[in-house]
């Protein structure tokens, strides 16, 4: 292992614990703003380097996050209500406990259908490294 991989790791904390409710905000979903959302931006909380995002979002009724072009891949989970997920035009129907994995390169989004909000979780690598 190189000295400047050893260094990395030295500098990294065992862990980071983070709280859910002290990373929440309402905000308009990405991409579009389309409608309203709980943001819980978690792994912002968590110190560098750090190679992942992970985030939870609840889509109120009738929000999206617009399709956008994605650069890695990424994971959509469903944690309760109904949306459907689009990828470069192919959309599916997801529901609690159903996971949405995109690939890089596609075109994708999300909205909320159904009678409750969205909730879900969406995990992808930090290109910030």
């Amino acid at each position: 292992m190189s000295l400047a991989a050893l260094l990395l790791l030295a500098a990294s904390p065992p862990m980071a614990v983070i709280d859910e409710r002290d990373t929440r905000r309402e905000e308009a979903p990405p991409h579009g703003a389309i409608g309203t959302s709980t943001a819980y931006r978690i792994s912002d909380a968590v110190p560098q380097p750090r190679a992942m995002e992970f985030r939870r979002r609840i889509l109120h009724r009738g929000a999206a996050i617009g399709e956008h072009p994605i650069d890695h891949d990424e994971v959509y989970y469903v944690l309760d209500g109904e949306g459907e997920v689009v990828s470069d035009g192919q959309r599916a129907r997801l529901t609690k406990g159903m996971a949405a994995y995109l690939y890089k390169g596609a075109v994708v989004g999300i909205r909320q259908v159904g009678r409750k909000p969205l909730s879900l979780i969406i995990s992808y690598p930090n290109n910030q490294r």
